[in-house]
């Protein structure tokens, strides 16, 4: 199927091929039917990627912030090779779609196939969609007109927060796309409108809807034209719908405004705020967010947990509703405000006109009808990116299922480097997928996972999704018969651990491997460290730092159903990093998590001490609660009168070590490349995993104790 899709690094946009994705539990398969490019944001999305790297800075200077910590702690070169990577990813536009239902997910109700459907959907021929992000078109709304609703749902969540009452008047500042239907909202909703921009086209526009206008180009005082429109009593509202970096829109709302008049902000203006303009009249000022309450909740958006009708009246789907119904009765038009027309074909085309200086609103986008025998054909669900190489004996022919960040900057390029033939990548939505494929050099790029367990060619699978799903995957991986690489963690649960060892066990008999990513263990001056404790036939003691930095508690990494919190994500590298440096099983943990109650957040800040078997004690400090510019990890090692330090895998010096002093790296290396190699040549050589299986499922299981102690 067809995506747009942009640079972030230059702007470009492309029409690319990308996989068709699947439906997801609780979503809608839409085939698009129409969609509505958004001038405002996707115009500034179109600028940001354009502008050099110094005017990208400064339109971000949290995000430089950011940048120069991790120069800092990490280094430059990992610095730079991190923000090109992040520039680098295409990122799909669009979020105002119309079409067909072509599949519906397990536990939807309210929707069928055959359903025509407004949603934020991208701009692609198929998309995957929470059904809770989705709303039925009546019968007598065209599409064109209901390709408005989201942008539509933007301007009514800032009318409800204005609270207009019937005969009250309000100013509109800005007449774009979100303004002009502002403009309808609170003419049907019998307010007196006045309507304020700088373009006579849009001006004459709010005239034709309802609303009286200033002539701005004309040098016309709004100030006094908003006096005389209130009849002298100043207005009861202004809703700001432009995009500016200036405060005077929020300075001159303030003054037209009568005592205790609102003020609601839906677009983007400079807040440096007067308290003189809000003290002297008690005006109220409030920010909207987006399409209405849900927006940006993952409870709501990702999991569809509606929030109850009679607390929360509208949210962002009865918005989209209430939208879809104000067009069936004829109380808004939204296709009045439609100025161009293009086919999906000829998308850069539309791109080029919202980013030049030819006067556009509604640019709308087509797509080719499906009919007939295509309609009913299954979507195609893979793409070819790259010829196929020839396999050779004994080879690893890989599957990378999952394509997010860490897969993708780090995971792939250690493939492509260690030598493997890269056969396919999968992810959900495919535009992650075919990214990473194209940088890396994968054959082929899909969103079935099946189709990975049934090809023949593939005789290893490396898995880097989210921690939910990697039990199942590598359960399912090896019951195909592949050599398997999972990213940590292995398990969340001893229920879902057990389960894997029954199924490797199975899977060791007919000579397939499984191994972890487990990294740290193989970064050079781990290894250096394990080789100077070696003939140490004293108890060690560690001390490993893990200055985490701070996640919020929506994240999906805190949840314990889907990320199973940080530390059986995360801090389990560092209990296998002591289980391979003491080189005995965990004989006993004693774990304390910081603060009590409510206020130990997350449980994500834990100390714990693992005893070993020959007598080592290792206490890892795994804290959410630092600073950034510190370094993320720091292992230090004491026994026998020496100490070996090592400094966020950059720095490593020794104390009262014969012979050794120091081994400094002129970048960070965490031992991801070598952990990489090890487990395809053990492929290759058909010999043992480079990390036994006792080991990692010791691990696993401390992991989860650990977690399940510090929550409680």
């Amino acid at each position: 199927m067809k995506q747009i899709l942009q640079s972030l690094k230059t702007g470009q946009v492309e029409l690319a091929d990308v996989p068709a994705p699947s439906v997801a539990p609780g979503g809608l398969l839409i085939r698009t039917r129409a969609s509505l490019i958004s001038a405002g944001t996707e115009r500034m999305l179109i600028d940001f990627g354009r502008a050099g790297w110094l005017d990208k800075a400064r339109q971000q200077p949290d995000k430089v912030r950011q940048v120069l910590d991790k120069v800092r702690t990490d280094g430059l070169l990992p610095t730079i090779e991190a923000v090109r990577n992040k520039l680098d990813q295409p990122l799909p536009l669009g979020y105002c779609n119309v079409g067909e239902v072509i599949a519906v997910g397990s536990g939807v109700s309210g929707f069928k196939v055959g359903d025509r459907v407004a949603s934020n959907g991208k701009h692609a021929e198929i998309v995957s969609v929470p059904a809770i992000l989705c709303a039925s078109i009546p019968d007598g709304v065209d599409d064109e007109s209901a390709a408005f609703t989201v942008v539509g749902a933007i301007a009514l969540q800032g009318m409800r927060l204005a609270q207009p009452t019937l005969g009250e008047s309000f100013v509109v500042m800005g007449l774009g796309l979100i303004g002009l239907l502002t403009v309808q909202l609170l003419v049907a909703n019998g307010c007196r409108v006045l309507g304020i921009d700088l373009d006579p086209h849009k001006l004459g526009q709010a005239r034709a809807l309802g609303a009286e206008t200033v002539d701005v180009p004309g040098g016309e005082d709004v100030l006094a034209a908003a006096q005389r429109f209130s009849r002298g009593r100043g207005v009861d509202g202004v809703l700001l719908t432009l995009s500016t970096d200036s405060a005077e829109p929020v300075h001159q709302a303030a003054q037209m405004c009568r005592q205790r008049g609102r003020i609601v902000l839906v677009g983007v203006t400079g807040l440096e705020l007067s308290r003189a303009d809000f003290y002297e009249k008690e005006l109220s000022f409030q920010v909207s967010c987006s399409y209405g309450p849900g927006r940006y909740d993952p409870s709501y958006e990702d999991k569809g947990n509606d929030y109850p009708f009679g607390f929360v009246r509208w949210t962002e789907q009865r918005n989209f509703e209430a939208v879809l119904d104000m067009a069936a009765a004829g109380r808004i038009a939204p296709r009045e405000l439609v100025s161009h027309r293009f086919e999906l074909a000829q998308c850069q085309e539309a791109y080029e006109l919202i980013a030049g200086r030819t006067p556009s609103l509604g640019v709308l986008l087509r797509y080719p009808e499906v009919v007939g025998e295509a309609a009913t054909a299954p979507v195609l669900r893979s793409v070819v990116l790259a010829p196929a190489s020839p396999r050779a004996a004994g080879e690893p022919v890989l599957a990378l299922v999952g394509a997010g960040n860490y897969a993708g900057q780090v995971l792939a390029p250690a493939l492509k480097r260690a030598g493997a033939r890269l056969k396919t990548v999968t992810s959900a939505g495919g535009v992650s997928g075919v990214h990473v494929g194209r940088k890396n050099g994968f054959e082929t790029a899909g969103t079935e996972l099946q189709a990975v367990w049934n090809d023949p060619e593939v005789n290893t699978v490396v898995i880097a999704t989210r921690h939910d799903a990697h039990a199942r995957q590598v359960i399912a991986a090896l019951d195909a018969g592949k050599h398997v690489f999972v990213e940590k963690p292995l398990a969340l649960t001893l229920e879902e651990l057990a389960r894997i060892e029954t199924a490797y066990v199975a899977a060791a008999a007919r000579g397939q491997l499984l191994s972890i990513g487990f990294n740290r263990r193989f970064a050079p001056q781990v290894l250096r460290m394990k080789t100077l404790l070696a003939p140490m036939t004293q108890p060690k003691a560690f001390v490993l730092t893990v200055n985490a930095g701070f996640i919020p508690a929506e994240h999906w990494t805190q949840d314990p159903v889907q990320g199973g919190g940080r530390i059986i994500g995360e801090a389990c590298h560092f209990i296998d990093l002591l289980r391979h440096l003491t080189g005995h099983p965990v004989r006993r943990v004693l774990t304390a998590a910081l603060g009590q109650g409510a206020a130990r957040g997350c449980g994500d800040s834990v100390s714990f001490t693992l005893e070993f078997d020959d007598g080592s004690l290792g206490t890892v400090h795994y804290l959410a609660n630092g600073n950034k510019g510190f370094p993320k990890e720091r292992i230090e090692a004491f026994c026998g009168g020496r100490i070996l330090q090592i400094d966020n895998f950059r720095r490593m010096s020794g104390w009262g070590w014969p012979g050794f002093k120091r081994l400094n790296l002129w970048r960070q290396d965490k031992g991801t490349q070598t952990c990489v190699q090890a487990f395809l040549d053990a492929v290759r050589q058909g010999s043992s995993p480079p990390i036994p299986w006792e080991e990692m499922h010791e691990v696993a299981r401390v992991s989860i104790e650990v977690a399940e102690a510090a929550r409680s």
